[in-house]
């Protein structure tokens, strides 16, 4: 069973992976965006531990739709609203329950995950976020393995976003230009799946 500690261990993980991966996000960002992909999620996920840090959260969801709602009001651009309504979303469907299981937690991440995709309007082939997280939920199921799986499924998305021509966001405004370059929204989606695991492992 999953409480309100797992899921904060979570975010913390997040926010040091994305702290340790900042300047790649933003290089990657540099190439098909506006190179600020990078900081803006340091400074969500920052502000997302602090704010756990200073309220208290009774419930996996609690703490999943604080964290939300904190990437929603400090992440300027596309990334916090998605990133946003992606951890919202998983939490609303958790509800208040104290304790969640695997499988609970995996039917609640596909719920953000097609939040997401509502929300961007996007779906996976199109060079976005989406890319990584598609493959990351069908891979999960009841079992702590799972999850793992979905962090290397996340990965492999992420590598093929390389040659695709991207569809939506700023770097569909490049056109054949975007060929070649890995997206970021997918590289910084695989970081928080790669969180997930390392919390459901420890």
């Amino acid at each position: 069973m999953l409480d309100a500690d797992f899921c904060r261990r979570w975010m913390q993980a997040a926010a040091g992976l994305i702290d340790q991966e900042v300047d790649r996000l933003t290089e990657l960002d540099s190439a098909i965006g506006d190179a600020d992909h990078g900081a803006n999620m340091q400074r969500g996920f920052t502000a997302v531990t602090e704010a756990l840090a200073q309220q208290e959260a009774g419930s996996p969801g609690e703490v999943l739709v604080l964290a939300g709602r904190e990437l929603i009001s400090k992440v300027g651009g596309a990334s916090g609203p998605l990133y946003g309504t992606l951890l919202r979303r998983t939490g609303k469907e958790l509800g208040d329950a104290p304790e969640v299981t695997l499988a609970q937690l995996s039917a609640a991440l596909r719920a953000g995950v097609a939040a997401v995709a509502q929300l961007g309007g996007a779906r996976a082939g199109d060079k976005t976020m989406l890319d990584a997280l598609e493959p990351a939920v069908a891979a999960l199921d009841d079992t702590a393995a799972s999850f793992d799986a979905a962090r290397a499924a996340a990965e492999q998305g992420t590598l093929e976003t390389v040659p695709m021509q991207a569809r939506k966001g700023r770097a569909s405004y490049l056109g054949e230009r975007s060929i070649g370059h890995e997206d970021p929204g997918a590289a910084s989606s695989a970081l928080l799946m790669a969180a997930l695991a390392q919390a459901v492992a420890s």
